[in-house]
């Protein structure tokens, strides 16, 4: 059998990077505390300061509990397009390891003023006690651009 990883080239690398710029929700895989088991929540996400994504959860959310216990999650950002068959459509899976960071700690406000610059509804919420900025430290990549076009990346191919 032919391996279906292709070499990371620049168009790969200008891909991923896309589909993190324009990422504003995703799917976030997490491990339930109680099971073992895998668990995915739908998040809003931008692409943070430094290109790589950045979310805002509630300690309210499964997942805030979740990535507490464990840190290491996956993120998929790229949804299908208006037309074709969903699975033509480029996709990127982010292996990371989530940080939070919280109302008062160093860059929070920052990183706040940035995340609602992309997602102002969340100016209803951003401040409540329980809600915490989400960084997520990238290790590994999956990049599936269409049909045929898969392809693994580090974080200094995103940029990082």
């Amino acid at each position: 059998m032919t391996d279906p990883i292709r070499p990371t080239d620049d168009a790969a690398r200008a891909l991923a990077r896309d589909l993190i710029e324009t990422a504003r929700f995703g799917a976030l895989a997490v491990t339930d505390p109680d099971t073992g088991h895998p668990m995915v929540s739908r998040v809003a996400v931008v692409p943070g300061p430094d290109g790589m994504p950045l979310s805002l959860v509630s300690d309210l959310a499964f997942h805030a509990r979740a990535l507490k216990a464990n840190p290491a999650c996956a993120l998929m950002v790229g949804e299908p397009g208006p037309k074709g068959d969903p699975l033509t459509h480029p996709r990127l899976s982010l292996q990371a390891r989530a940080v939070f960071v919280r109302h008062g700690a160093p860059g929070h406000a920052a990183l706040a003023e940035h995340f609602l610059s992309l997602q102002p509804k969340a100016r209803l919420y951003i401040g409540f006690a329980d809600f915490s900025l989400l960084r997520f430290e990238v290790t590994g990549a999956h990049l599936n651009g269409g049909f045929g076009k898969a392809f693994l990346l580090g974080p200094a191919d995103l940029g990082a």
